[in-house]
């Protein structure tokens, strides 16, 4: 639901976070002014355990859909999937221009191409310091260091004011490569006057500074070198600067390489034709040349460092994999933080892969993996940096947000300047003075298979109970005429109790049903659903009282 305004706010600029914002992805930001929609990201999120069943999580974007024709176009900052992930979807009902940076713009086209999307979009490839007009809005990309590469900032000029979007980002002293956030582009935008920064707020509960990816490196060497077996690398398909590392490690411990798993088969094609890759001739082999070499010739990278039930390492740890066995003298590195909520899955993989008698290096015992988040001394310096007039903390979950928006107030922020906003939050701003107004909708959508949307909260409860209590079927047939019963009631129960054990408790049941029937008067048209909600309610009543357990209870009643 669009908003209220009142005419004196028309030309406000209007800041809304339809995801992201007290949570771990889903990023997804609009920014309006005068009639037109700007896009900031389309991100997904991983189902949590009480979703069963949900493969991935959706923004609720039902304001853009109601919107559609003011929507003049949609910015990637980065390719994480929590920040493209939700684009195919949105596409297929938004159907914007979308701007984003090489190589997120190929992850972007090979995403689309595979749901035939391709040829409904227009697709603009932008980099870093190059401008684009949408509308009344002016979006400058900076470049922006993350576990990625072309990742961006950005700076959003509207009639309004400046606004700079981090996205993803981190600042790491000592770093001079070409993918090192342009600090000194955000100083000059700070000098120039910034109304407000939306910044980045995975990590603002770490003191400090993030590590370098080359101090990762020296660790990862290392434990490559000293494996007397071959080794399996596991991380993020779209983790090319630890992806070129681990090549460079290969050349230098003469090992050959193999990539394994569907998605880092394409980062790695797409890296290689960008030039952020370069793999030196007969290095790369195919998974099944690998019983050619010695073990300790071989290294292989794959995907599954967060415990994905289908992932190469999944499988592997399983000893589902076709190709690849653990054996005793393996070394798995997962180069890759644990994600909140994917530690039950990723210590399953990990113990697997202990059983199979491999050696597994991981983050809790080994330092192989860097954050691509700002810690809070450079959450610091980006506020010093772009010396913001109002600030408003996003990426994260509410603590996160919390904190940052705390340690904005210390750097010098004002409190009544520091809008600590939620999802569906309209943040306004007009003559340089922001509030946070009125909401519009917004939530979470679960995709399931082909469906979107059609799995709601009901039926994850019922997908709860079915897992906990199990299932009940009541089966009864009725001569149509009469209405009396003539066969039944059956029971079927499915992950409930063992029928040969407890076979008089559904004999007991059957009879309370009888009971309830019975009491019942059959002769009018409505009788079928009568009888199916008093076997639901006797049911539920007797198997509480029993056993206190709350089966599913399906009630099928047919006339005959």
């Amino acid at each position: 639901m669009e908003p209220q305004e009142s005419p004196e706010q028309s030309k406000a600029l209007r800041i809304i976070p339809l995801g992201g914002l007290g949570e771990i992805g889903l990023n997804m930001t609009v920014f309006e002014y005068d009639g037109t929609i700007l896009v900031v990201d389309s991100g997904l999120m991983f189902p949590e355990d009480y979703m069963l069943g949900v493969d991935i999580v959706i923004p609720d974007y039902e304001y853009l859909r109601e919107n559609k024709d003011r929507v003049a176009a949609i910015v990637l900052t980065h390719c994480h999937e929590d920040h493209i992930g939700a684009l195919p979807f949105v596409i297929k009902d938004v159907p914007a221009p979308v701007y984003a940076t090489p190589f997120t713009m190929a992850l972007v086209s090979h995403k689309l191409e595979e749901r035939d999307l391709l040829n409904k979009v227009r697709l603009h490839e932008i980099k870093p310091r190059e401008h684009f007009t949408v509308g009344p809005f002016e979006i400058e990309f900076i470049r922006a260091s993350h576990s990625v590469v072309d990742g961006v900032s950005l700076a959003i000029r509207t009639p309004a004011g400046l606004v700079i979007h981090t996205g993803d980002f981190k600042i790491t002293h000592g770093q001079l490569d070409d993918e090192a956030t342009d600090v000194s582009r955000l100083a000059q935008l700070g000098e120039e006057g910034v109304l407000v920064l939306l910044s980045d707020s995975t990590n603002a509960e770490k003191e400090g500074y993030t590590l370098s990816e080359s101090e990762i490196g020296g660790t990862l060497e290392k434990a490559v070198a000293d494996s007397s077996g071959r080794v399996i690398v596991a991380l993020f398909a779209s983790n090319v600067p630890r992806l070129a590392q681990i090549v460079n490690i290969a050349a230098n411990t003469d090992k050959k390489i193999v990539f394994n798993g569907r998605s880092i088969e394409v980062s790695i094609r797409i890296a290689q034709e960008l030039g952020y890759i370069k793999i030196p001739k007969g290095m790369q082999i195919d998974v099944s040349q690998v019983s050619d070499y010695d073990d300790n010739e071989v290294l292989m990278v794959t995907t599954g460092s967060q415990g994905e039930p289908m992932s190469a390492l999944a499988r592997i740890a399983a000893g589902a994999h076709k190709q690849i066995k653990i054996k005793k003298g393996d070394t798995v590195i997962l180069s890759s933080k644990f994600i909140p909520g994917n530690e039950k899955a990723i210590t399953g993989i990990i113990n697997n892969l202990y059983r199979r008698g491999a050696e597994v290096i991981y983050e809790k015992i080994s330092a192989i993996h860097v954050s691509g988040h700002a810690f809070r001394e450079e959450l610091k310096l980006m506020i010093h940096l772009t010396r913001p007039r109002h600030f408003i903390p996003i990426h994260g979950e509410y603590r996160h947000l919390l904190h940052h928006a705390r340690l904005a107030e210390k750097v010098g922020i004002p409190k009544k300047r520091i809008l600590l906003a939620q999802n569906g939050n309209v943040i306004n701003f007009v003559d340089e003075v922001g509030w946070i107004g009125d909401s519009v909708d917004t939530g979470r959508t679960f995709v399931d298979g082909k469906g979107v949307g059609d799995v709601g909260r009901k039926v994850l409860k019922d997908r709860r109970a079915l897992s906990e209590h199990g299932m009940v079927v009541a089966t009864m047939i009725l001569d149509q005429d009469t209405g009396v019963v003539i066969y039944g009631p059956e029971l079927i129960s499915r992950g409930f109790v063992f029928e040969d054990e407890k076979g008089h408790l559904l004999q007991d049941a059957q009879c309370v049903i009888m009971d309830a029937v019975e009491q019942l008067d059959l002769s009018g048209p409505e009788r079928i659903p009568m009888i199916e909600a008093a076997i639901q309610q006797t049911l539920r009543r007797f198997f509480n009282y029993v056993i206190r357990r709350k089966p599913v209870i399906v009630p099928m009643v047919l006339e005959v």
